[in-house]
């Protein structure tokens, strides 16, 4: 499996912050942002990783991650042009990624617990996609998940009305059909492609399975989730817990 973290956009929410460096290349804790989902892919045993990024900041992402070799990876690197979504970006790592599986992580998410689980959830998949839901005090803000008890029916992205207060996190896996899956979608209102629009097709082709997340998750794309996630890591002293496999709940 092959790691890809996107760490594009214009991070306009914290501004002017984002004014100086790019958004993942802001403090988390004791490290750079970026830090955090290279080793959370390192310790699932993902160990081939591209970084997508802006035209603006590649150079300061270079010089703050180089080779990948102090992580204990190979890290490779891929400039977005334009911000055209995350599945947008997702699309410029095709070539990287051949018939291999693909392990998504926004460079902005941050999980208390390790992602070996779901890493190895989705090794034991045969086809599709597995996405990670975290129930959120304000599901409007991101992809809300229709859920029955066995599987997703839907995917909303930040809905008026949500259908449930369960979150599809920045966390995503798929087969090699996710590249003809982004071909053949359609840009949103906003112009993106979006990542809901990937995930509901592989909805229709019966292929989606999900876990729910472990611990703590947030994101950090405003002052107020930046200062949370920046908590978070200064009380675990930037380590990633591990769970317990009985914890573990899978669908």
């Amino acid at each position: 499996m092959k790691g890809i973290i996107l760490a594009g956009g214009k991070g306009t929410r914290l501004f002017p912050l984002t004014k100086a460096t790019n958004k993942h290349l802001l403090p988390l804790g004791k490290e750079p942002m970026l830090y955090h989902p290279i080793r959370h892919m390192v310790g699932a045993g993902i160990v081939d990783i591209m970084v997508v990024t802006s035209t603006q900041h590649m150079g300061d992402v270079v010089n703050c991650l180089g080779s990948g070799i102090e992580f204990g990876c190979s890290l490779t690197y891929k400039v977005q042009e334009d911000a055209g979504g995350i599945a947008d970006a997702l699309r410029l790592c095709e070539s990287f990624a051949g018939k291999d599986k693909v392990c998504v992580i926004l460079g902005d998410n941050v999980f208390e617990h390790s992602i070996e689980p779901y890493v190895e959830n989705f090794e034991k998949q045969d086809v599709g996609a597995r996405v990670i839901v975290k129930e959120v005090g304000e599901p409007d803000r991101y992809g809300v998940a229709a859920m029955d008890e066995r599987q997703i029916v839907e995917i909303e992205e930040k809905p008026k009305n949500p259908k449930s207060s369960f979150a599809v996190v920045g966390l995503y896996f798929y087969d090699a059909q996710v590249w003809d899956i982004i071909r053949g979608i359609k840009p949103s209102s906003r112009g993106e492609l979006e990542i809901t629009s990937v995930n509901n097709a592989y909805i229709e082709r019966k292929q989606l399975m999900f876990d729910v997340c472990e611990g703590r998750w947030t994101d950090a794309g405003t002052f107020e989730s930046w200062t949370e996630a920046n908590k978070l890591m200064f009380e675990n002293d930037n380590r990633i817990k591990e769970w317990e496999r009985s914890n573990r709940s899978e669908r």
